[in-house]
C-alpha cells in the first residue's frame, strides 16, 4: 500500500530555517519524483518543488533560493529544507508522489495518489 508521511513541521521564527520529511513506501520510490506543495488557510494548494529520481530539482518562484530539496532512496525518504521562512510561508506542507516531473506543476500532482495529512509550518516570533 502507497503511503507518504509527512513530518518535521512546527514553530519556526520570521528569517528561520526548518527541514522537513516525506517517508515513502508501498512504491518503486527509487524510480518516481517527489514533489512538494502547501496550503495556507483560505488559499489553494501550491506548488513549489519537484526532484526527479536522479534528484535532479525543479523550484518554482515561491520556493527558489530558499528551498532545497534533496532524497535518500535507500531510505525512501526527501527531505526539503527551507531557509529564510517568512510569515507567508506558515501552511500546511505535502509531499506526493508522481513518474517524473513534468514541466508544469499541474503535472506533478498524482490523481491516483492520496493527499497525506501533512506537516504544519508556523512561522511567527
Amino acid at each position: 500500500q502507497l503511503q507518504l508521511v509527512e513530518s518535521g513541521g512546527g514553530l519556526v521564527q520570521p528569517g528561520g530555517s526548518m527541514t522537513l520529511s516525506c517517508a515513502a513506501s508501498g512504491f518503486p520510490f527509487d524510480k518516481y519524483a517527489m514533489a512538494w506543495f502547501r496550503q495556507a488557510p483560505g488559499k489553494e494548494r501550491e506548488a513549489l518543488s519537484c526532484i526527479n529520481a536522479r534528484a535532479g530539482t525543479n523550484y518554482l518562484s515561491n520556493a527558489k533560493g530558499r528551498f532545497t530539496t534533496s532524497r535518500d532512496n535507500a531510505k525512501g525518504m526527501v527531505y526539503p529544507k527551507m531557509t529564510s521562512l517568512q510569515t507567508e510561508d506558515a501552511a500546511v506542507y505535502y509531499c506526493t508522489a508522481n513518474v517524473e516531473c513534468r514541466a508544469s506543476p499541474i503535472g506533478w500532482i498524482n490523481p491516483e495518489i492520496s493527499w497525506g495529512q501533512g506537516t504544519q509550518v508556523t512561522v511567527s516570533s
